[in-house]
């Protein structure tokens, strides 16, 4: 059966999101037809204003309706701890574990040279700056348990070390290989309670001559 260009155009569309395969994209495009045009409306208008209206926080790099997230600027966070993480997915995680209350950093993605992705292409240096500038006496790494992760986590050893930080890994619970977003909450608490501080190796210097 051919559909009209426009709900071809459409299905099409929507076949680019995550996980929404052709019959996923038609069931999509036939809830518009069956409902109204202001529901419609409102829908496209909420992307929109997504796009629009989010931004990075200032302090933290967290998706934000304004220039500080409400983590940050939360009083009763604790604000001598920041948790690094690869990306927000990442963050929301261990918010929903309810175990931490310090405040957050956001990289925007792991260290990766297949990738051609190193600490400069990172928010590695707004890390490094806000542990300078502020009371911080711990930073948790809590970047996936991959190689990547581990890189990125040795380069941060690295750097936050010389400042005088604690700097601590997330511990016993999430498997190598595994990411912290699909780690379920209770494993990803115990993570966060069993955090061991990283002890800088001697050794790592044939890991961080990618980073420098």
């Amino acid at each position: 059966m051919s559909y009209p260009r426009l709900v071809q155009n459409l299905i099409e569309q929507l076949t680019q999101l995550p996980g929404v395969g052709r019959r996923s994209a038609e069931r999509m495009v036939f809830w518009f037809l069956d409902n109204s045009a202001e529901q419609s409306r409102e829908f496209s208008e909420s992307i929109i204003r997504l796009k629009e209206g989010l931004m990075f926080c200032k302090e933290c790099n967290n998706l934000s309706e304004s220039e500080v997230c409400l983590i940050c600027e939360n009083p009763a966070r604790d604000h001598k701890t920041i948790c690094v993480v690869e990306d927000h997915k990442h963050l929301l995680a261990i918010e929903k574990t309810g175990m931490y209350k310090g405040l957050y950093h956001v990289l925007l993605g792991p260290i990766s040279p297949a990738e051609g992705r190193g600490p400069d292409d990172l928010k590695v240096h707004t890390l490094i700056n806000r542990v300078r500038a502020g009371d911080v006496k711990e930073v948790v790494i809590a970047t996936d348990p991959d190689t990547e992760g581990e890189m990125t986590a040795i380069h941060l050893t690295n750097e936050l070390k010389p400042l005088g930080v604690k700097v601590s890994r997330i511990g016993v619970g999430i498997p190598m290989g595994s990411s912290v977003e699909y780690v379920d909450a209770s494993t990803l608490a115990m993570s966060m309670i069993s955090r061991r501080e990283i002890v800088q190796h001697e050794n790592s210097e044939c890991i961080d001559s990618f980073t420098r």
